[in-house]
């Protein structure tokens, strides 16, 4: 038997009462949850009260009314800020520490305290993880680094279903940026030379210039000859690629494709054109047997040419130039489609009828443009349904229906059973 409100109750209304102390739990969860809301509003201003405004005042931390544990991930983090290339000393790690364990008393101002603090700490940090010396080509302009504002930087944390794991994941950053944290983490605990931890810094620096996963994109990286592509705060695919020579390197770019080119033409480079071409035709080969055609100029209307009317000569020392272009085909050069992003370099994705050199682990082989392992798997997810490639009809333009920004980097740092290597410095850039 118990007592409840000094009566004498016996074993069987017993169970009646605990059930109703556990419906109590919810209502005192909700009234902190309220009172924390109400201090958050009493003591927020400038950005924090915007964003905080935005969502009713509701805890990003404390969502429950009590600090959760995505503020002792954030604050490693924040210790460990030495990782990123940032003094930890900046972030005040003992201040905000001291504040999240003074909120476990449940205070509601104390509570409304440590998640300001944090969520401050927060944006700070994600907008000094951001900052990057490292050069990058913007093909878009759009897609050019901005410093983030804190409430955009709250607003992106707070889109994900799962904050702990948005926190956790480190999802505002790359997950090649994440891979390289590590790898840094464990380069200093290896006591690697100096040489080596600005290498791999650097390396960082370029990661810095990618978006995180929750931003629909594509990643090529020249140094390993990889691709992925991102959704949702995940890795949606990843493949093989062939990636430029040293001669002819893949450039640090970043673009937005907007078309699948179905059955395209290749338009030879005029240095392909004098150094290979000419050089067969005057041993005898026709442009035919090449499946190639010459055209009058570089426009999108050019007369096409007799070859007989060429003078490979001329073209073959450099003194003449000639616009070529492969047929399209299954020994097309572009396979059976290219996606194209506007630049300034002729960069773009393609297939490749040239299987064997994806093969190979080193696949440095291209003149700059990106083959694909699998396009249409990529075409698939960039159109959203499989491709067709049936028709012969050459150059047909097929808009996305989304357009989808690409990356393309340099990342030559890669762990090992061992620890961290260096893949070769292929381009020289990490001189």
């Amino acid at each position: 038997m118990s007592f409840a409100g000094g009566c004498l109750t016996h074993p069987a209304n017993a169970a009646p009462a605990r059930a109703y102390q556990r419906a109590e739990l919810p209502a005192i969860s909700s009234n902190r949850t309220t009172a924390v809301a109400l201090a958050t509003k009493q003591r927020s201003g400038g950005a924090l009260r915007r964003f905080y405004a935005s969502r009713g005042y509701r805890g990003l931390w404390a969502s429950s009314g009590s600090i959760g544990k995505q503020a002792e991930t954030l604050i490693g983090f924040l210790a460990s800020a030495d990782l990123d290339g940032l003094n930890p000393a900046s972030y005040k790690v003992d201040r905000l520490r001291h504040a999240v364990q003074q909120a476990q008393s449940g205070d509601p101002e104390l509570v409304a305290e440590a998640e300001l603090a944090l969520s401050t700490a927060f944006a700070r940090y994600v907008r000094d993880q951001r900052r990057s010396k490292v050069r990058m080509t913007y093909a878009d302009p759009a897609l050019k680094p901005k410093k983030p504002r804190p409430e955009t930087v709250l607003r992106a944390a707070a889109f994900p279903k799962s904050f702990v794991g948005y926190i956790a994941d480190m999802g505002w950053m790359s997950p090649q940026y994440v891979r390289l944290r590590t790898l840094m983490a464990q380069a200093q605990r290896q006591g690697m030379t100096a040489r080596a931890l600005a290498r791999l810094r650097l390396n960082l620096d370029r990661a810095r210039l990618l978006p995180g996963p929750w931003t629909h994109h594509i990643v090529v990286d020249a140094s390993s000859g990889r691709l992925w592509y991102y959704e949702a705060g995940r890795q949606a695919g990843t493949m093989r690629v062939v990636v430029g020579t040293k001669e002819t390197p893949t450039p640090m770019l970043a673009g937005t494709l907007q078309w699948a080119i179905v059955n395209p033409y290749w338009n030879v480079p005029t240095y392909l054109a004098r150094n290979r071409i000419a050089p067969k035709i005057l041993a005898g080969r026709s442009l035919a047997s090449l499946k190639m055609e010459a055209l009058s100029d570089w426009s999108e209307t050019p007369r096409k040419l007799e070859p007989s009317s060429v003078d490979w000569s001329a073209v073959a020392s450099g003194t003449q130039e000639i616009r070529l272009r492969e047929l399209p085909g299954p020994s097309n050069s572009m396979g059976r489609v290219k996606f194209l992003f506007p630049n300034d370099e002729g960069i773009y994705l393609h297939d490749t009828p040239d299987r064997d050199l994806l093969k190979k682990t080193d696949r440095h082989f291209s003149n700059g443009c990106i083959r694909l392992e699998n396009a249409a798997e990529l075409a698939r997810w960039l159109l959203q349904k499989p491709l067709r490639t049936t028709s012969k009809q050459p150059e047909q333009a097929v808009p996305l229906p989304v357009q989808v920004p690409v990356y393309l980097i340099y990342l030559t740092a890669a762990a090992t059973d061992g620890g961290v290597a260096f893949r070769e410095d292929v381009y020289g850039w990490d001189q």
